[in-house]
């Protein structure tokens, strides 16, 4: 697999950051990958999917998280983007658009001017219909101990996002209308 690889050059595997990484990354992919197949009439890539959703996370090492083995400079809000210049670096320019567009529900030009972000000036979103199952996946589990490795109540994911805008609330709506939802909690 193209993820492994990867992970193995930046993650130390005896490392904390690479324990929180790795298991959230394993439980985002088997979610993607469920709603992939429960929505086959979309035509997704698993396979992509699967490689993708394994790196989506790959720049929290180079973000100041200390509690999950983080030590980098960057504030936790820029791992997409520092995963997608990571990834570029290793040729895999699709894959670290996932990186770049799975934060949130997805993070607008007008999002980071009005809020002052530190990120690049640019539309964050996820556009494929992989990117959005991989940005939908990832919604239903942290980093936190308590959701590392059991999918967060649908109503938990809804009350976090209305703290960012009615608008992010009614994308994972729409996520939700356009994937289904009773079924990851099965």
């Amino acid at each position: 697999m193209i993820a492994e690889k990867i992970i193995k050059k930046y993650y130390p595997e005896n490392s904390q950051a690479y324990s929180y990484f790795y298991i959230h990354s394993i439980k985002v992919t088997e979610n993607a990958v469920k709603i992939a197949k429960h929505n086959y009439r979309l035509d997704p890539d698993i396979e992509f999917i699967k490689n993708a959703a394994m790196l989506h996370d790959i720049g929290i090492f180079l973000t100041n998280a200390s509690d999950i083995g983080c030590f980098g400079k960057f504030p936790y809000i820029a791992h997409g983007y520092l995963g997608r210049e990571l990834l570029e670096k290793e040729g895999l320019d699709k894959y670290a658009l996932v990186c770049e567009r799975h934060v949130g529900v997805g993070i607008t030009l007008n999002d980071i001017e009005k809020n002052n972000l530190p990120l690049p000036k640019r539309d964050m979103i996820p556009l494929s219909i992989e990117e959005k199952i991989i940005c939908y996946a990832d919604k239903f589990y942290s980093k936190s101990s308590k959701y590392l490795e059991t999918p967060k109540p649908e109503k938990k994911i809804k009350k976090n996002l209305l703290k960012y805008g009615k608008d992010k609330l009614a994308i994972f709506e729409e996520f939700i209308a356009l994937f289904g939802i009773d079924y990851i909690y099965e």
